[in-house]
């Protein structure tokens, strides 16, 4: 079959459409028909896929992975861990190493830091956590505990379709969250629906109605958006390729504090119990350093400031709360940050992970910062995250965490090598 035709159907409808393609993309390969790069040092373990929100279904985004020259690529899903069997498999296809986790928002009023801004852009005392190298033994397990935060979510969701009805009224423009937003998830496999769902599905609404270019730019002037240079360069060509996406970024940074509502404690679990559930399944709880951010890398989020004036508060709070791991985004702050979050994660023994935040068309695969030898030590503790995954998949009581006495008798650093290796070799303990 035509390669072309291939990768259009690595996102089809169904998941043994999708790894047949997977399959036939591996045969064109194998005959020489199609060259792949070369694997780079290249790694990122947080990728999202259409199981929550991204234009990829997980065996496209193990495609896209392979063809940016990624060594090990990582499946991170909102609310959502359905497309992880699907992704291990293209990856096997395909050859390269994965790993598999979720992202959830928590709860933190019952912490130090209630009332303050931690990592969430949208709502204080609350942030992203993510699940990182669960053990292939425990999806259903996860499954069922994200099954709960799901069905929170979607009640959120249809009141705050009801918010952006309220502020497109104008227009003459009608959400059904059933008849336009849920057809462009994943919901009935299992997938996470998001705030982007919901203001993608007015994307696709406003477009339909004005079209691409400067009639739709004009109405966003009527609703009081003025998108900065380069959106506004995007949104005024009509045959950007993208444009949707660059619409979404737009809505999303300007319409999201008008629509949002605070989860509670029922979609955003209380961070103990979060992180007691992570550890429970053999996988790793990680806290998500964003920092203050002054540009948006994909122009969807407004400047804001973060965790920054008191990291040493929340590092307290993450240690004794029993997270093992921090993960953070070289390609999303400045060096200084960098410099300062590395530091702190190993003077309270975290370990580091990494991975670009992918759900946009425009982001690369790539995060060039890992080529600096500073960031050396992130390509280690992916590989010691793939060994992770192996081995506590085998058993979860193998995994890097499980046997506290060995962790402080041999130390991080020193497990962090043996299971580097694990990974490297793909075989476990």
């Amino acid at each position: 079959m035509d390669k072309a035709i291939l990768i259009e159907q690595l996102n089809a409808e169904t998941k043994d459409k999708r790894l047949q393609a997977v399959a036939g993309l591996k045969k064109l390969i194998d005959k020489g028909e199609i060259t792949v790069p070369c694997k780079t040092v290249y790694t990122n373990n947080h990728v999202h896929t259409k199981y929550s929100f991204s234009p990829y279904s997980p065996a496209k985004a193990v495609w896209m992975a392979v063809m940016a020259g990624l060594s090990t690529v990582g499946i991170m899903d909102h609310d959502a861990i359905n497309g992880a069997e699907e992704f291990i498999e293209a990856g096997e296809i395909l050859g390269i190493a994965t790993t598999i986790g979720f992202e959830i928002r928590s709860d933190w009023d019952e912490t130090v830091l209630a009332g303050k801004r931690i990592n969430n852009p949208d709502q204080v005392s609350s942030a992203y956590i993510c699940a990182h190298g669960v053990p292939h033994t425990q999806i259903a397990k996860a499954d069922a505990f994200l099954s709960k935060i799901r069905a929170a979510r979607g009640q959120r969701n249809r009141k705050m379709v009801d918010k952006i009805n309220a502020l497109v009224s104008g227009l003459g423009i009608t959400l059904s969250y059933d008849n336009d937003v849920l057809p462009l998830t994943y919901a009935h496999d299992g997938g996470g629906v998001t705030e982007r769902h919901l203001l993608f599905a007015l994307t696709l609404k406003m477009i339909g109605k004005y079209g691409k270019g400067e009639k739709l730019v004009e109405v966003l002037s009527s609703l009081g958006i003025t998108p900065g240079q380069k959106p506004l360069e995007f949104l005024s060509d009509a045959q950007n390729d993208m444009y949707e996406y660059d619409l979404l970024n737009v809505l999303k940074s300007s319409f999201i504090k008008d629509i949002y509502i605070d989860t509670n404690t029922d979609e955003a679990v209380p961070i103990s119990d979060a992180v007691n559930f992570i550890r429970s399944i053999g996988a790793i709880p990680s806290y998500c350093y964003l920092g203050d951010v002054g540009e948006s890398p994909t122009g969807d989020k407004k400047a804001q400031k973060f965790e920054d004036d008191y990291l040493t508060d929340v590092l307290d709070t993450v240690k004794g709360i029993g997270f093992p791991a921090i993960a953070y985004m070289p390609s999303r702050n400045t060096l200084p940050q960098l410099r300062r979050i590395m530091t702190m994660a190993d003077e309270y023994g975290f370990m580091q992970i990494s991975g670009e935040d992918i759900n946009q068309p425009r982001q690369s695969f790539i995060c060039e910062q890992l080529s600096d030898p500073i960031f050396a030590h992130l390509t280690d503790t992916t590989w010691a995250l793939v060994g992770h995954e192996i081995s506590a998949t085998q058993d979860i009581n193998n995994g890097i965490f499980a046997d506290e006495k060995k962790l402080r008798e041999e130390g991080l650093s020193r497990l962090i090598s043996v299971f580097k290796q694990i990974g490297l070799s793909g075989t476990g303990t």
